[in-house]
């Protein structure tokens, strides 16, 4: 007995000898790693060192002349004193020079060049190892349309000390402002759904609208609201200073009435003051079954994806190396998904603003055909003195305002990103990590409102999801912390999940997979892995963060409740065959197969079963 603290002792150092000699693979969101490619270029340093001897000629010229919202383009550049650190970048607005900085700048300051990031780079030599000896590359560049024209720069002096060398011709898209990038979401009530897009159209210009009915119809139209925000919107930098780009404007109308299981289709469109339609091109979605409908139902969940560029620009630091599969996989099952969550960290723009852009267009195949659910995490939320729970600068200075306005979510107050929404035999319960959910908090209170308020004979899967780890994770930042969880996790909210029976809880924030067994009081409830019947004694808690960005290590330390783990992309699928049965799948991005899954097989009278530290008050009386 007596040997016991001095072993406690030896353990708790070992713990952080093992923390100090993996810190190098520490979570990006846990201990600052896996750097935003565009933080890393110093663009307020750059000096002017225009060359006679440099050209960078863009084609085409004009960009979307058949309504193409991408393009590629080809930058060809000439040098004659080439060095293996130049990198060309692609800028937007197409000039960039001072005129592009913010008013008031401290007066003591020397004024830069310029004050904006570009949206992408490239170093030239990974395009052409010749370059050093040649002076000549050809860059190819896959350019979005982001409201505004382009230039490319050639830059010397590496991304710490920019010297700009040369400047190409100036190229945009036939109509910048065309409406894009839509992006669906389930309204408030079962047969609404909303859609939400970006465009240059101030509602001054144009009026938004959708054009939308059921599949071989005739179509009505829809209003649409618009949002935009400014710089002094936004709560520091770099998303007031050299990530600031301007949002445009964006739109979101309530097609509401729905018929269920219908297919419809859609367009968004702006009618101009001489009475012109600019209208986008068509898309289609079906419809959210009845609430409690029995019928094949198929949800798909992950956290932490954020982007990628497919010209391989930004990639420095290959900072979301698993992004694009994530998302291709998606697309590849497209057919056989119902509504996705992509539950927290979301682009990690971490305040440069053009990233958001290029983020919903690399979703769009998915966003435009199935309801496309987000939830808050510290890349969007955290900043210092802004109401955030958490006093850290993962947003950039963002502070909530683009996931907010960016994407549509069914909550009362979009600034209180929490909000419940049924999808068939579903309920979800979507907290916001980035606020306060402890008992007695505004969000406490709607957290247990959204679990006693579904009805099981008709929503029999209660699904609860936050961004951060508020269950159970191995994850050996957790593992240092003691308590395997997010600090203050599940202390208050275990009680609620128990009472109210929650199948299984969603986490992302920690980069990697793992699934727990049917657990209470960090003891599981459940001795088998692959099938569950019966009574639901314990809430199954899966840590599906592993979307896209850098991978999260595990403790050295066995957790007995833990059933599967990997260190690895990808994503959950569940599917509910009916209202006694749901598939669980784990699949990776690479290839899209299943690597862990698990059965349920449940009635409704299972549901209604006491369990412990969840029974109904009972009486002997007569």
């Amino acid at each position: 007995m007596g040997n016991h603290p001095p072993l406690s002792l030896n353990f708790n150092m070992i713990l952080l000898l093992l923390f100090l000699l993996n810190l190098s693979f520490a979570s990006p969101h846990i201990n600052g790693f896996g750097e935003q490619p565009l933080s890393k270029i110093s663009i307020h340093k750059t000096v002017v060192s225009l060359h006679s001897n440099a050209s960078l000629r863009a084609s085409p010229s004009l960009l979307g002349i058949k309504g193409e919202d991408t393009e590629w383009v080809t930058v060809d550049l000439d040098y004659s004193n080439p060095s293996s650190d130049d990198w060309v970048g692609v800028f937007s607005p197409a000039k960039f020079n001072a005129s592009s900085c913010p008013p008031n700048n401290d007066p003591k300051e020397q004024t830069p060049y310029t004050c904006s990031a570009p949206v992408k780079y490239k170093f030239v030599n990974e395009t052409n190892p010749n370059y050093t000896k040649t002076g000549k590359s050809s860059l190819k560049f896959q350019l979005i349309n982001q409201r505004a024209d382009f230039s490319f720069a050639l830059f010397s002096g590496g991304l710490s000390n920019p010297k700009l060398v040369a400047i190409s011709n100036f190229i945009s898209f036939a109509n910048p402002k065309a409406p894009l990038y839509p992006r669906l979401a389930q309204g408030k009530s079962w047969d609404e759904m909303t859609v939400t897009w970006t465009s240059g159209y101030d509602i001054n210009e144009a009026v938004p609208l959708v054009e939308w009915g059921l599949k071989g119809e005739s179509l009505s139209k829809s209003p649409a609201g618009t949002l935009t925000f400014g710089r002094n919107s936004m709560c520091g930098s770099p998303a007031r200073t050299v990530g600031w780009r301007d949002p445009g404007f964006i739109h979101t109308s309530f097609l509401k009435n729905l018929w269920p299981n219908s297919e419809y289709t859609y367009r968004l469109g702006h009618l101009l003051p001489n009475g012109k339609y600019i209208w986008s091109k068509s898309y289609s979605f079906k419809s959210s079954p009845y609430p409690g409908q029995n019928s094949l139902q198929r949800v798909i969940v992950f956290g932490d994806m954020g982007k990628a560029e497919r010209d391989g620009s930004n990639e420095y630091s290959n900072y979301q190396p698993g992004s694009l599969n994530t998302t291709d996989q998606l697309i590849k099952d497209l057919d056989n998904i119902d509504i996705v969550f992509h539950i927290g960290d979301i682009t990690y723009a971490n305040g440069y603003l053009s990233q958001w852009d290029q983020f919903t267009a690399q979703v769009e195949p998915i966003a435009s055909k199935v309801p496309y659910m987000i939830a808050s995490g510290n890349h969007e939320r955290d900043w210092p003195n802004s109401g955030s729970f958490y006093d850290k600068t993962d947003s950039g200075g963002e502070c909530g305002v683009l996931a907010e306005t960016m994407f549509y979510v069914p909550a009362e107050n979009r600034a209180k990103f929490w909000y419940a929404t049924d999808y068939g035999m579903f309920r979800f319960c979507i907290a916001d990590t980035e606020h306060d959910w402890r008992e007695g908090s505004e969000q406490y209170k709607f957290i247990e409102h959204c679990l006693a308020t579904v009805d099981r004979q008709k929503q029999p899967w209660l699904i609860f999801a936050a961004h951060r780890v508020l269950g159970y994770s191995s994850n050996y930042y957790y593992a240092l912390e003691g308590s395997f969880e997010e600090p203050m996790g599940r202390e208050s909210l275990q009680k609620l999940w128990q009472k109210y029976k929650v199948d299984i809880g969603f986490y992302g924030h920690v980069h990697n997979y793992e699934r727990s067994c049917p657990i209470y009081q960090n003891d599981c409830v459940n001795t088998e892995k692959s099938h569950y019947s019966g009574t639901v004694n314990g809430t199954i808690h899966v840590v599906v963060g592993g979307g896209g960005s850098h991978l999260s290590e595990f403790s050295q330390v066995n957790t007995s409740w833990s059933l599967y783990k990997d260190y690895d992309y990808g994503f959950v699928k569940m599917t509910a065959f009916n209202h006694s049965s749901l598939l669980f799948e784990y699949k990776k991005s690479s290839d899209g197969q299943v690597y862990d899954s698990f059965t349920v097989s449940r009635d409704y009278r299972d549901v209604l079963a006491c369990v412990h530290d969840g029974c109904e008050p009972t009486t002997l009386a007569d």
